[in-house]
C-alpha cells in the first residue's frame, strides 16, 4: 500500500500532515468509531451513503483487497467492474496519501521460503526458541554478521557466501534437526540498525527496555558484542531469560571446541538483566546507571531501544531521552495503541494537542493496531474464517435481545468457528458471557444476518482502510514532540508488514545525522 516517506518532512510539512489528518479523522469518525460486532445492533451499514453501498454491495473478498485496499495479489490486474462515486475514490486516494508508508527500503526478506517458521538468515542458534516474526525484527534490529575479531561471530550456509575468506565448519545443531552445511564468515560485515546508530552516535551501551524473554538483548549482546542492559517488569520473564543466556552461552561454548580456529576465544558477555517497572511518569534511576564505570573525563552514552514498547512505556522511552542528558539515542518500535493513557500518552506535541479534532478515543487507537497485510490476504484467499465478525455481530444482536444493558461482553475464542452453524455459534457464545444458552432463538433471523456476510466483511475492510491514518498521527504526534525539544527524529519502515504489522521504528539523537538516516534503513545483503 503506497503512501508518505516518514523520513525526511521538514517541520512544516509535519505540521501541516498533522492538520490534515485531524480533518480526514474527523470527517470519517463514524467509520473509525464504530464496532464490527455492533454491525447489526447499530445498523451500520445502513450509515453507509447509498452509492457507497451499491459499490461495495457487489465485491467479492480478493475484489476487497485489490480495489478497496489496494492490495493485489502479484501480478493481478486492476480493474474496477463499475462506476465507483467519487466520494468513495477519493477516501481511498485520502487513505493512501495521508499514511506512512510502511514498505521497507529493501525486498521483502525470502528468509522464510525453505522452512516458514526458520529464518535462513539468521544463524540456528540465535533462532532457537524465537518465533519467525521475532526472527525477523531481531534480525533486522541487531543482525549478528560482524567481525570475529570482536566478541561476535556469524554463521552462514554454504550457499549464501563467497568462498574467499571463509572455513567451512558444521553448523550448530538447533533443536534436533539437521541443519545445512555452513561457514563461519570472518571478512564480511553487515551492521544493522542498532549498532549502526551506535557507532553514529558514540554510544558506549544499549538498554533494552521491556526486554521480555531477552530474545533481543541476547543477539545484541553475545551476536554483536554490545554492552546490554536489559530491563523487564515481569520477573518470569527475567527468569526465562537467564536460563536462555546460559543455554546460549554452552552451545556457543561447544561450537567453539569444535572450530576453535575461526570462533572467537575471548570473553562472551550476556545482557545485565535488571526487574524493574518503568513508569511512564518518572525517570527510572535503574535504566540510567552504566554497566561499567566511565573512563577517566568521560560519560556513558547510552542507546535505548524498545521493540514493541507497549502503550506507555513507548512514551517512557521518550521522555528518557528528552530529559536525560545520558540518552544519546533511541530505536523505538511501539504498540498496543490503545493501552496509552488518556491524557499523557496522547497528544505529546503542543501541536497536535492544539488541533481541533485531535482527540483518539480507544476505539480509534485499538482500531490502529490491526493488522492490514494479514486482513488483506485473508481477503485474497476467501476462506471461511472471515465469516467470524458477522457471527459475533449476529451473537451480539442476540445478547441484546436478552440483557439489553449488555453491551459488547468478551467472548474467549471459540475454536474452529467456520465449521460452525451460525446458531451453534450463537448458543457457545450465550453460554460464555453467563447467558443461558437455550435461549430460543429466531433462527431464520440469524440466517438472515449470515446472508449479509459480504457486507460485514466490506464495512470492516473500509474501517481497516483508514485505520492507518490513526497510527500515523500517534508517530507523527511524537515526531512532533522531539522536535519540539531540540532533537532530531525520523520514522523507519525497518520490517516487512506481512512479519511484522507494526513496522515503524522511530529513530531519534540529539545531533543531527543528516543523509547518515539512510543508511539506517537500507536492507544488508
Amino acid at each position: 500500500m503506497p503512501g508518505i516517506s516518514g523520513r525526511g518532512l521538514s517541520l512544516e510539512e509535519r505540521r501541516q500532515l498533522a492538520v490534515n489528518l485531524t480533518r480526514v479523522l474527523a470527517l470519517y469518525r463514524s467509520i473509525l468509531d464504530a464496532y464490527i460486532i455492533e454491525f447489526f445492533t447499530d445498523n451500520l451499514w445502513g450509515t453507509l451513503p447509498g452509492s457507497w453501498q451499491e459499490a461495495l454491495d457487489r465485491l467479492s473478498p480478493p475484489q476487497l483487497a485489490t480495489l478497496l485496499l489496494g492490495m493485489p495479489a502479484e501480478g493481478e490486474a486492476v480493474r474496477y467492474r463499475s462506476v465507483w462515486p467519487l466520494t468513495l475514490l477519493a477516501l481511498k486516494a485520502t487513505a493512501c496519501a495521508l499514511a506512512f508508508t510502511r514498505t521497507p527500503g529493501f525486498q521483502t526478506p525470502s528468509e522464510f521460503l525453505e522452512n516458514p517458521s526458520q529464518s535462513s538468515r539468521l544463524p540456528p542458534l540465535f533462532r532457537k526458541h524465537v518465533r519467525p516474526k521475532k526472527q525477523h525484527e531481531i534480525r533486522r534490529l541487531g543482525e549478528v554478521r560482524t567481525h570475529l575479531g570482536g566478541r561476535g561471530w556469524v554463521w552462514e550456509p554454504i550457499e549464501a557466501v563467497s568462498p574467499r575468506g571463509t572455513c567451512s565448519v558444521p553448523p550448530p545443531s538447533h533443536a534436533g534437526s539437521k541443519a545445512p552445511l555452513g561457514r563461519i564468515t570472518a571478512n564480511r560485515v553487515s551492521v544493522p540498525l542498532v549498532k549502526k546508530l551506535r557507532d553514529l552516535t558514540g554510544c558506549t551501551q544499549v538498554v533494552d527496555v521491556g526486554s521480555g524473554q531477552g530474545h533481543l538483548s541476547r543477539f545484541m549482546s553475545l551476536g554483536l558484542g554490545l554492552s546490554v542492559k536489559s530491563i523487564e517488569g515481569d520477573q518470569r520473564l527475567v527468569e526465562r531469560a537467564q536460563r536462555l543466556d546460559q543455554e546460549l552461552l554452552q552451545a556457543l561454548e561447544k561450537q567453539q571446541r569444535r572450530a576453535p580456529q575461526v570462533v572467537h576465544a575471548g570473553p562472551r558477555h550476556p545482557p545485565r538483566h535488571v526487574v524493574k517497572w518503568v513508569d511512564p511518569t518518572a525517570l527510572c534511576e535503574e535504566l540510567l546507571l552504566p554497566l561499567e564505570p566511565p573512563p577517566p573525563g568521560g560519560a556513558a552514552r547510552l542507546l535505548l531501544t524498545g521493540l514493541h514498547a507497549c502503550g506507555d512505556l513507548s512514551v517512557a522511552l521518550l521522555r528518557h531521552f528528552c530529559r536525560c542528558p545520558e540518552v544519546a539515542a533511541l530505536a523505538s518500535v511501539g504498540c498496543c495503541y490503545m493501552k496509552l493513557s488518556d491524557p499523557g500518552g496522547y497528544p505529546l506535541s503542543h501541536w497536535v494537542a492544539g488541533l481541533p479534532g485531535c482527540e483518539l478515543p480507544y476505539r480509534l487507537r485499538e482500531g490502529a493496531c490491526h493488522a492490514l497485510e494479514e486482513y488483506a490476504e485473508r481477503l485474497r484467499k476467501a476462506g471461511p474464517g472471515l465469516r467470524t465478525h458477522c457471527y459475533r455481530a449476529a451473537l451480539e444482536a442476540v445478547i441484546r435481545g436478552a440483557q439489553p444493558k449488555l453491551r459488547r461482553p468478551g467472548v474467549q475464542g471459540i475454536p474452529r468457528v467456520h465449521e460452525l452453524k451460525i446458531e451453534e455459534y450463537v448458543q457457545r457464545g450465550l453460554r460464555r458471557v453467563g447467558l443461558d444458552p437455550q435461549l430460543p432463538l429466531n433462527v431464520a433471523a440469524l440466517q438472515a444476518h449470515q446472508a449479509q456476510e459480504h457486507r460485514v466483511v466490506a464495512f470492516f475492510s473500509l474501517a481497516l482502510l483508514l485505520a492507518p491514518l490513526v497510527e500515523t498521527l500517534i508517530l507523527l504526534d511524537r515526531l512532533l514532540y522531539l522536535q519540539e525539544q531540540g532533537f532530531h527524529a525520523e520514522l523507519l519502515p525497518l520490517f516487512s508488514p506481512e512479519l511484522s504489522p507494526r513496522n515503524l521504528v522511530l529513530v531519534a539523537t540529539k545531533t543531527p545525522l543528516g543523509q547518515a538516516f539512510s543508511a539506517l534503513e537500507t536492507e544488508d545483503s
